[in-house]
């Protein structure tokens, strides 16, 4: 019998309760991954496609959850199992050019969108205080000037970013939660949901009403949030023993995140189905003004109190993946303490704050940054999604493979769909950098899609 170092024999009880610390000792990385995916972005793809296609499109966001689960699963193993951290094991193995292009990548991408985040703030706010633009400069700057003052002034992030993610997430499901009950879905037509079927012709008027479905592809499944989950995982410490929490933990996470966007997609397809174009809908607080003359004000203030947590959340974790990213990728350190990720976090607030107050104090729109970030996700996140295979393939610390090859697997399964997106986006890209030629008929100017202006 197997027997503790102070000669008690090993109980059952005992072995269980180790497990039971164990695994929660493990939880967190995945939730931080999740916090920052449940931005304003996600919130108002689902509602876009509950508002589009009602329950119908359920099975797809369960697809979409599935390959996030997959992508966090692998970079957690490999964040156990690897000596060093992603770009390290990249630049040693590749050269340091390709860790530097995943690292410019990530935080050019993070720099262009942060400012989504800062006017998802504004917006979730903007319902509650009115629309004053000094009162949003002065959140603006106390917001940023905050969370620059903790980076600079804590010595160790981790653990508090790790609670405050909790906390973030918790309010999150919550006010959702308290939609979904407002709202009172059908529960036969969301078990239906779950059934794959296409959208029917007469689901849609052409290819735009896609785009929310594609939207939401893309903020459920995010490649760079899986890949800054190997980072939580050294960052909390868990080791390639420990590869079973990490997987629970992975699964856990980013099931929260599954939940959440159900419930905020259901709500969205039980009371605007039908009754609100998706093209209607182009920011989160649209969605809390069409929920008002629906549930009253208090539904409104839950789904901007969900609004918030979602935009805060994705606010700091988004700017903390692209400092650590662009560090480590330039060989300076990857962890939340070291200097360099601290500086380029910094970088990247500072970057969003300015463009969300150009935009905000102008009314101008970002179509420019838009354009730079998803033009950078063409070639960075397929990029980073292959990263993972290949090192998924490659000997870990203990001389046996990186990640077993189920897990492998999975993840080149969602390295397929990054490619799939990456070829749309870059003929979307293509349309609109490249316009079709025209050519002068009787009828007047037509352009090659067959779209004639009189003379």
């Amino acid at each position: 019998m197997s027997e503790h170092s102070g000669g008690s024999p090993t109980s059952p009880t005992a072995s269980r309760g180790s497990l039971a610390v164990r695994l929660v000792r493990s939880l967190g990385p995945a939730i931080i991954v999740a916090s920052v995916v449940l931005g304003p972005g996600s919130i108002l793809a689902n509602s876009k496609v509950g508002a589009e296609y009602g329950y119908g499109m359920i099975w797809v966001l369960v697809v979409a959850v599935l390959l996030m689960i997959g992508a966090t699963a692998l970079s957690a193993r490999l964040g156990a199992s690897l000596r060093g951290t992603l770009c390290q094991e990249l630049a040693q193995r590749l050269g340091r050019p390709v860790a530097a292009v995943i690292g410019i990548s990530v935080f050019l991408v993070v720099a262009c969108f942060q400012f989504s985040n800062n006017l998802g703030v504004l917006a979730a706010i903007e319902p509650l205080a009115g629309a004053s633009q000094w009162w949003q400069t002065a959140v603006l700057f106390g917001l940023n000037g905050a969370i620059i003052a903790a980076l600079l002034g804590l010595r160790r992030l981790y653990v508090p970013v790790e609670r405050l993610m909790m906390a973030l997430v918790l309010v999150m499901l919550i006010a959702f939660a308290g939609n979904l009950f407002f709202a009172q879905p059908s529960l036969t037509e969301v078990v239906q949901g779950f059934v794959p079927r296409l959208p029917r012709a007469d689901d849609s008027a052409g290819l735009a009403t896609l785009l929310p479905l594609i939207a939401m592809i893309g903020t459920t499944f995010s490649v760079a949030g899986a890949f800054y989950q190997s980072y939580l995982v050294r960052e909390k410490g868990l080791t390639v023993d420990e590869a079973n929490e990490s997987l629970i933990d992975s699964i856990a996470g980013i099931s929260v995140l599954g939940v959440v966007s159900l419930m905020i997609m259901v709500t969205s397809a039980a009371v605007l189905h039908g009754k609100v174009a998706a093209s209607e809908l182009n920011s989160a607080a649209d969605v809390a003004q069409q929920l008002k003359p629906l549930f009253g004000r208090g539904a409104e203030i839950l789904f901007c109190l969900g609004i918030f947590a979602g935009a805060f959340s994705s606010f700091l974790v988004n700017a903390m993946i692209g400092g650590a990213m662009l560090a480590d990728g330039l060989g300076l350190g990857g962890k939340m303490d070291d200097r360099w990720p601290r500086i380029f976090t910094v970088c990247a607030l500072l970057a969003g704050m300015v463009v969300a107050l150009v935009v905000t104090l102008s009314g101008q729109k970002p179509v420019a940054q838009i354009m730079v970030a998803q033009s950078i996700v063409v070639l960075g996140f397929p990029l980073m999604a292959a990263a993972m295979v290949y090192l998924g393939l490659c000997r870990g610390a203990d001389g046996h493979r990186a990640a077993p090859v189920w897990l492998v697997a999975v993840g080149a399964v969602g390295m397929i769909v990054t490619l799939l997106v990456a070829v749309d986006l870059s003929r979307k890209l293509y349309t609109r950098l490249v316009p079709p030629p025209t050519v002068e008929t009787d009828a007047g100017i037509s352009d090659a899609r067959g779209e004639v202006a009189a003379k």
